[in-house]
């Protein structure tokens, strides 16, 4: 997409609506835009089922691809990333399913909901001390957030990391509201009072500038 022209959509806040409707008019290159308001939460949601990164990064190429391919299908009744991302869990599962790796979880593997946009903080503005503690907390805090079974990890990335309201994610993992309150306290349990202090770092599971901007480039080339 030409710079100006995204600076301009980006500036006046283009609608989910209007983006999809000019994409299926025929304006392609405008699907940059939801690509890129929605690399963070779909990186989030895949990495909550799959651990190696070129298996994370191939799984949402492909979700892209195949939301544009059915974009016509949208019916516009939820947000796109409700959409986007229950297509990014079938292509995980499918990715698991390949590998072997996908055991009796039918009560573990749900699908997800809401959308937005993509935010990285600056660190430029950090000290070389305050960017090492901040790095050592997110890994130490990624790593016990790796540790807990899918199905408790999915609902406390939705719940605490995208910050999503527990009626959200019930909807977006076909739970009841009672069983999300359950898995998002044995969630907490599993991660201990000590990590739980730390859990308002909402940069966890990043998806940096460099990765968005590759896999976004990747995605939109195939399109156009």
């Amino acid at each position: 997409m030409e710079t100006a022209k995204r600076h301009e959509l980006t500036q006046h806040k283009i609608t989910e609506v209007e983006v999809i409707q000019r994409v299926l008019r025929g304006e392609k290159e405008l699907y940059e835009i939801l690509v890129r308001r929605n690399n963070q939460k779909l990186y989030r949601v895949v990495r909550s089922y799959l651990k190696d990164n070129a298996d994370i990064e191939d799984v949402m190429q492909n979700t892209y691809l195949s939301a544009f391919s059915k974009l016509y299908q949208f019916k516009m009744e939820s947000s796109f990333s409700t959409w986007l991302i229950r297509i990014g869990i079938n292509q995980a599962l499918a990715r698991l399913k390949d590998k072997g790796k996908l055991i009796q979880i039918n009560d573990q593997l749900d699908s997800l909901r809401s959308g937005a946009i993509l935010e990285i903080q600056d660190r430029r503005q950090l000290n070389p001390q305050d960017k090492m503690i901040q790095q050592e907390s997110r890994l130490l805090l990624e790593n016990a957030i790796d540790s807990l079974p899918v199905k408790y990890k999915a609902v406390y990335i939705l719940k605490e990391v995208e910050e999503m309201s527990l009626k959200e994610v019930a909807v977006s993992l076909e739970l009841s509201l009672a069983n999300v309150k359950i898995r998002l306290h044995r969630a907490k349990e599993m991660l201990k009072d000590k990590l739980y202090e730390i859990t308002n770092d909402k940069n966890v599971f990043e998806f940096g500038f460099s990765k968005c901007d590759r896999l976004t480039e990747k995605v939109m080339k195939m399109i156009i």
